[in-house]
């Protein structure tokens, strides 16, 4: 690995969240999320909501929204990371009160069901009931339902890709936009990024196998591409993309070829590869490519939904 020396150096600080130990990386990722000092100030006010589900399964969302607010403003439907196994709400916190202070927008952070319990497609029923929820209460939550904006981080990453193409084949509720943060969306497990990094921080290529066998657990067939987006044979008409992806990572080579498939199908993407990082590295928010990523994240979803500020 080629690895930034500030992150380098924080690597013993780690936690063990590699998940042949399910039950383990759980507690030790539940336990990062209520240490990481998330703290929401009086500019953004957070309210829970109980979202109705798939088939009557109520979906747990945290809208945060900024305190003084107008005007409507935009939605960014937020979607943890985790392997499809693991992570929720507050997990999100501090990205959420970040995002809703600086984008601006109403954030909505989403508390989908977790594989192997709730295979597929229970995540993505989820996320899909979330989304048409803002789309239906969109004057209620003091959104603009035209500027609905979805961000996901690695499994997030990959619900995000699912849900877009999702909407998209049954015609809305419209997304204006995606940011896709090292998207899992290749079950195959089979690219060169893949295959070469199997001891690598916070996610390797065992977790990579067990995570989609976790989630696609007692489904029979060719796995659809509501599952795994890599799998889709059309992305035309998908909303433009902002997309991460990071050097030493098993899940850079797949970032990499769902954007070259965004663009040849005519959809406008930006992709930053950041040098010297693994999978999620961005949690460190000390080191200075950390603070560079979120940053230009904040940015990209800022002139995506404030066309014209």
């Amino acid at each position: 690995m080629h690895l930034d020396p500030e992150l380098a150096a924080a690597l013993s600080a780690l936690p063990d969240l590699h998940i042949d130990d399910l039950d383990g990386a759980r507690a030790r990722m539940a336990e990062l999320a209520s240490n990481a000092g998330q703290v929401v100030t009086g500019e953004v006010t957070p309210t829970d909501h109980e979202v109705p589900g798939v088939e009557g399964v109520p979906v747990p969302v945290r809208v945060f929204r900024p305190s003084d607010a107008a005007a409507p403003l935009p939605a960014v439907l937020l979607l943890h990371g985790g392997g499809f196994v693991m992570g929720g709400l507050e997990s999100l916190t501090a990205q959420a009160v970040d995002l809703c202070a600086h984008v601006p927008a109403v954030v909505c952070a989403v508390d989908y069901r977790l594989a192997p319990e709730h295979p597929y497609p229970a995540a993505l029923r989820d996320c899909e009931s979330a989304l048409r929820w803002i789309a239906s209460e969109a004057e209620l939550l003091g959104v603009d339902a035209a500027r609905i904006g979805v961000y996901g981080m690695s499994a997030g990453g990959g619900l995000a890709a699912a849900l877009t193409l999702l909407v998209r084949d049954r015609g809305g509720p419209p997304v204006c936009f995606q940011v896709l943060d090292a998207p899992e969306v290749d079950d195959r497990v089979e690219t060169f990024s893949a295959r070469t990094f199997d001891e690598t921080p916070l996610w390797n290529h065992a977790d990579a196998v067990l995570s989609w066998r976790h989630y696609l657990r007692g489904w029979s067939g060719e796995v659809p591409a509501y599952a795994a987006p890599a799998r889709a044979d059309d992305l035309s008409g998908l909303p433009p993309a902002y997309m991460s992806v990071y050097e030493n990572d098993p899940l850079r080579d797949e970032g990499l070829a769902y954007a070259s498939g965004l663009l040849r199908a005519g959809v406008s993407v930006e992709l930053h590869l950041f040098p010297g990082t693994f999978h999620r590295s961005a949690v460190l928010t000390g080191a200075a490519v950390s603070r560079r990523q979120a940053t230009e994240t904040r940015a990209a979803l800022r002139r995506a939904l404030h066309p014209f500020a």
